[in-house]
């Protein structure tokens, strides 16, 4: 941990191939005497995993460990968390969130598998990531100690210029792992953009920082429809053809990317007590979660749908804070279980410049009758019911006017008299 002087034989470090993980393995080793196994997880990055056993193992690494985890990703951490609705603060679908403790589960797994007696992880001391790894690590295997280089009192690093001489002077090609200008976080459910012109609330995202989607104006100017089959709350096929999840995940991606959908411009309150302004892009699983929610719309019954709202917020928070590994998480699945019992079949939507549109939804579990919603007379609802509900649900409003008026008094409720409020 942060000002120990503990040391360690072997690491296990959470390896991106950035500058700051390039640097970090030389620091463990020269600070720490120690092995470093570099561990990378794929979870949809594309392009930039491409280079990095060479990389990690110029920079000192003993090996690389690369392990796909792209499904697991989706199966065990996004599902879940949509089958839940969870948004953090009305927006943030948490790409970022559930993909940490994901990762620091693999690391304490390779960490026990290679005999290593900690870990370590390239988050600053700032962020939300540093928690959740950390979290992750403590709940699963709490022996194994935990190296956080940018807060231990021996981490020198403190610029892109310090890292980018530190990489120098020790032979460690840094040509290609310069930052932009932005802090970005990519994986196959979204990409994140911090920092930069964005620290500034007031500046409009540049179109050229985007790199998922295309832009809404510059999207096509004709709907798309789609049709997404769902079981038990789990997508299972795309306009009717029944597809692994992978591959229907990535066909929903490039959907959202080609009508400049998922973008959304959030200032967030982190857990660590400061706000920060992210950009995000989540093409398939805004089109995702939209479906979904209205598949509840027609399955769920006013009691348990209004309750699951309420859950929703709880477990967002949870996952946006990494107590994903938690009693609480775990129970509230069981609630979540429950509700997607019967959350089976099919919503159709129009993608259209950045929007999705519901236009269809339909359920052999639909508690929507038309029969019973028409305005017209049906044998199931007698209209006139409806007086004794009103006089009965109105009753405690009517008992405190007539108090008030009784008392000389009049409703509180009624309009207040504004007018020393004008102005001469």
């Amino acid at each position: 941990m942060a000002h120990q002087q503990q040391q360690y034989k072997k690491v296990v470090l959470s390896y991106s191939g950035g500058l700051d993980t390039s640097v970090i393995v030389p620091w463990l080793r020269e600070t720490f005497n120690c092995e470093v196994i570099c561990f990378t997880a794929d979870l949809g990055q594309g392009d930039e995993l491409d280079g990095l056993e060479a990389k990690a193992k110029q920079s000192g690494g003993s090996k690389l460990i690369i392990r796909d985890l792209r499904k697991e990703f989706l199966t065990d951490f996004v599902l879940p968390t949509m089958r839940a609705g969870a948004i953090y603060e009305r927006e943030y679908l948490l790409g970022t969130s559930f993909a940490r403790p994901l990762i620091a589960r693999h690391l304490v797994e390779i960490a026990e598998e290679e005999g290593a007696d900690a870990v370590a992880h390239g988050c600053t001391g700032k962020g939300n990531d540093q928690v959740r790894f950390e979290v992750t690590v403590m709940a699963l295997n709490p022996k194994l100690g935990i190296i956080a280089p940018w807060r231990d009192d021996r981490w020198f690093i403190r610029s892109r210029e310090d890292a980018v001489e530190y990489a120098e002077e020790r032979g460690i090609p840094v040509s290609a792992t310069l930052k932009s200008i932005y802090s970005r976080d990519r994986n196959l459910f979204h990409m994140s953009h911090e920092g930069g012109p964005l620290e500034n609330p007031w500046n409009k995202p540049e179109e050229s920082m985007f790199t998922l989607t295309t832009s809404p104006q510059a999207a096509p100017d004709q709907t798309e429809s789609v049709e997404i089959s769902f079981k038990e709350g789990y997508p299972v096929a795309l306009d009717g053809a029944p597809m692994d999840i992978l591959d229907l995940f990535y066909a929903l991606n490039e959907l959202g990317a080609k009508h400049g959908i998922g973008r959304i411009d959030l200032v967030e309150n982190r857990l660590v007590g400061m706000k920060s302004r992210g950009v995000y892009e989540t093409p398939g699983g805004t089109i995702l979660y939209r479906a979904h929610q209205a598949l509840e719309n027609v399955c769920l019954d006013k009691a348990t749908m209004h309750m699951k709202l309420q859950l929703a917020i709880k477990y967002a928070e949870l996952v946006y804070n990494g107590q994903w590994y938690s009693p609480l998480r775990e129970a509230l699945d069981g609630f979540v279980n429950v509700t997607q019992r019967t959350m089976t079949g099919d919503v159709r939507l129009d993608l259209y410049k950045g929007n999705v549109i519901v236009t269809g939804r339909r359920s052999p579990f639909s508690l929507y009758r038309e029969d019973y919603a028409s305005f017209g007379h049906m044998d199931i609802y007698d209209q006139k019911d409806a007086e004794g509900f009103i006089n009965l649900f109105g009753l405690p409003n009517k008992i405190e006017a007539l108090i008030s008026i009784d008392g000389g008094g009049r409703s509180r409720y009624r309009a207040p008299d504004y007018s020393k409020f004008k102005r001469d």
